[in-house]
């Protein structure tokens, strides 16, 4: 079962969808204003897959 939870983009602050996949355990947060895309084990919080436009690493 997949629950969906509407939440704030940490990248832009719109609203973001968040998907709880039981089958993979994993948890989906994307934002369809800017693009954003994080995937993280359910069970550890490791992140799988990350995309987020105009966050750069500190040099």
């Amino acid at each position: 079962m997949t629950e969906l939870q509407i939440v704030r983009c940490p990248n832009c602050g719109s609203h973001a969808h968040r998907s709880h996949l039981d089958m993979e355990s994993q948890i989906q947060t994307q934002c369809p204003a800017c693009d954003y895309l994080m995937v993280t084990c359910a069970h550890t919080g490791r992140v799988i897959e990350a995309y987020a436009p105009g966050l750069y690493p500190f040099t």
